[in-house]
């Protein structure tokens, strides 16, 4: 199993504030739909419900430490409360995805092998940022699509796919 964060990040790798994403862009929210589909998510409880609701098409995987042992919910989310249970749960899968928030990026990127970032042209305040990924070990870029800002999208960003490249 590969594990993969994916993230939007404004300048200075701000990917939040007040439990939400602070920009709107439907081509960005787009790409992250088409990358996740179909794979398990795992995320921290603030961003379950700052979604709302279980994502549609994935195994979605929350991350809290108020329970002891994994468990369905009556709407099919599985709850756990280690890295390492989230990745039994996932079980036989080609890659798990990690979507949020700053905390649960911060536990896995450790063990990441790949990460989809989208870097938004803009500077925001925020109070939630992505870890310092290049301090974590030798990531290389393996994609790079630019987005011009547009009449849906009030910002230009980039999406990126870094593998870890750890000789």
């Amino acid at each position: 199993m590969r594990i993969a964060l994916i993230a939007a990040m404004a300048r200075d790798r701000v990917i939040g504030k007040d439990g939400a994403m602070p920009w709107h862009l439907p081509a960005e929210l787009q790409h992250f739909k088409r990358i996740t589909m179909g794979k398990p998510v795992v995320m921290g409880r603030a961003t379950y419900e700052s979604i709302g609701r279980p994502l549609p098409g994935r195994l979605n995987i929350v991350l809290s430490r108020k329970y002891q042992q994994p468990f369905t919910d009556e709407k099919g989310v599985v709850w756990v409360n280690s890295p390492e249970q989230a990745v039994q749960q996932a079980g036989e899968c080609e890659e798990l995805m990690v979507i949020g928030g700053g905390h649960v990026y911060q536990e896995f990127l450790p063990h990441a092998h790949r990460l989809y970032l989208t870097e938004i042209d803009v500077a925001v305040e925020g109070d939630t940022w992505f870890p310092d990924f290049h301090a974590s070990g030798n990531w290389e870029v393996r994609e790079q699509i630019e987005h011009p800002a547009d009449h849906e999208n009030p910002h230009a960003f980039a999406t990126l796919v870094y593998e870890r490249n750890d000789a």
